[in-house]
């Protein structure tokens, strides 16, 4: 999350709020000047003390958002599975389907637009060789894909399964292992990057155990509390 700051929007969409809690009255008084809104302060490893700070100011927990990582490479043969790079011009609309099929109730990855992902592809980190899409060729159908980001800032650098998803019709064959795996892989072989990192909500408990199985642990975890202004 960063430094402490103050994210504001005008309402009637949502107010973000990231400020540290010694400055979280001031950030809420800015946001009533500003004609009020909903708030989300978020909170890098919380403690009891912070609970009890946000309950203060009328803010009540929302989501916990587990940052896991893990060395590279992965120790164990990366499951055969056919993949392709995305192709920009091309490939957006059909990823845009794919992903919020999957994350239809997700707060932030749902609803993702054509234009969110052109927004990305403009960014200095995107790769289109390192998001990987996998396809039903008897369909002619996207069924998943794990797209990778570079953090070359960080130290250790960190590689990120960014985003990864399988299409609802074809959960439950083991494809979202087989593509952490491939990702993973990609990241090491390709990046030469010796970390992986990703995120999940905590409460995702079959993905947090898949991680969890291919050597993840918790390294940080980000804590979303929520509110009216």
């Amino acid at each position: 999350m960063g430094d402490p700051e103050l994210r504001i929007t005008r309402a009637p969409r949502t107010w973000l709020t990231y400020a540290a809690p010694e400055h979280l009255a001031a950030a809420l008084d800015a946001i009533r000047a500003r004609g009020g809104g909903e708030v989300r302060w978020w909170v890098t490893d919380p403690v009891d003390a912070t609970d009890a700070i946000a309950r203060d100011h009328g803010l009540v927990l929302d989501r916990d958002l587990l940052q896991l990582r893990r060395p590279l490479p992965v120790d164990e043969p990366v499951p055969p599975i056919a993949l392709r790079p995305f192709v920009p011009g091309e490939d957006e609309g059909a990823w845009v389907e794919v992903n919020n099929r999957a994350f239809a109730s997700h707060p932030e990855q749902g609803g993702w637009t054509v234009d969110d992902v052109l927004a990305r592809e403009r960014e200095p980190w995107f790769d289109a060789d390192g998001f990987l899409l996998h396809e039903d060729g008897a369909a002619h159908r996207l069924v998943g894909f794990v797209w990778t980001k570079v953090h070359a800032e960080e130290q250790p650098p960190l590689g990120e399964i960014y985003v990864i998803a399988v299409d609802p019709d074809y959960g439950g064959h083991g494809l979202g292992r087989a593509l952490t795996m491939a990702g993973l892989d990609h990241l090491h072989r390709a990046r030469h990057m010796d970390w992986g990192m990703l995120y999940v909500d905590a409460t995702n408990a079959p993905a947090v155990r898949m991680y969890e199985g291919l050597g993840f642990t918790t390294h940080r975890v980000d804590r979303a509390y929520v509110g009216r202004v």
